[in-house]
């Protein structure tokens, strides 16, 4: 069997907020966007990268005399990792065949059975790795997995055709509308995500718009409205989600040595009056 290998950063079992029921979710390595909100800046990067919590680091000293490097340039030996009882440090980015990951998705098959559940394939850009994302698509199907595909829609179309015979839901990510503001806060324009998600939206696909909302930068009520008319005009998704920005990966910027742009969710009174231009 032909079994490729992806570039994955993580693996979570048990979630629920990615598709319908209880979900098995892969996050892939990689991403052609630079959202300047985005919760997985670990997932940035196609290269594997070190993160290393100051605040879980007992300063024992073991991972510096390990490292032949001693700390100054990292070349992913994984030794201080193996000896960090505190867990301060972790590698994002492992190589993994078709093999090992079908493996772990199936352990929850009953689960997703009577849940109505499934496995998420998100990233990063799952699409960037097209040909391992399609044979997993294909190996889940042949389990008789539902299987999910989360995309920030920025592709060639042609990937989505390769893998439609094998997904049965589509996660599209609708950032901004507005094609300025889009470039300047995602680092890309929006006319070929919008030109995507027509096409898809007039497929036979299930489609769930998710929309994050981020104070100070989408969350304008003309904002919304023309997502709202644009969707009006091309097709309807099955779901449309709003997604209040959250800081829960704000650690992993100083993980990566990086900044985090210190954004806000909209309050819950906002939230509800944007959520009702959908209704």
């Amino acid at each position: 069997m032909n079994n490729k290998k992806g570039k994955i950063f993580d693996i979570q079992r048990f979630s629920v907020s990615d598709g319908p029921g209880i979900r098995t979710t892969v996050f892939f390595k990689g991403c052609n966007l630079r959202c300047v909100w985005c919760h997985n800046p670990e997932s940035q990067s196609s290269a594997s990268e070190m993160l290393f919590y100051k605040n879980k680091c007992v300063n024992c000293g073991k991972c510096k005399e390990l490292c032949a490097n001693s700390l100054e340039k990292c070349s992913l030996c994984e030794k201080c990792i193996i000896e960090c009882q505190a867990e301060a440090r972790t590698i994002a980015g492992k190589e993994y065949t078709a093999d090992e990951v079908v493996r772990e998705l199936v352990k929850d098959k009953r689960l997703y059975e009577n849940s109505g559940g499934g496995v998420t394939f998100s990233g990063g850009e799952c699409m960037l790795q097209t040909d391992f994302l399609t044979e997993l698509l294909k190996r889940c199907k042949e389990e008789g997995l539902h299987t999910a595909v989360d995309t920030a829609g920025h592709i060639p179309f042609e990937y989505f055709e390769r893998i439609m015979p094998y997904t049965d839901l589509f996660l599209y990510d609708v950032k901004c509308f507005d094609a300025e503001i889009h470039k300047r806060y995602t680092g890309v324009t929006n006319e070929l995500i919008l030109e995507n998600l027509t096409k898809l939206l007039a497929t036979d696909k299930s489609v769930y718009i998710r929309i994050p909302v981020i104070e100070g930068i989408n969350d304008s009520a003309e904002e919304m409205k023309r997502i709202k008319s644009f969707l009006d005009e091309h097709g309807a998704p099955k779901n449309i989600e709003l997604l209040p920005y959250h800081a829960l990966g704000e650690s992993k910027y100083e993980a990566l040595g990086k900044k985090a742009a210190g954004l806000s969710a909209p309050c819950k009174e906002k939230m509800a009056q944007l959520k009702s231009i959908f209704q």
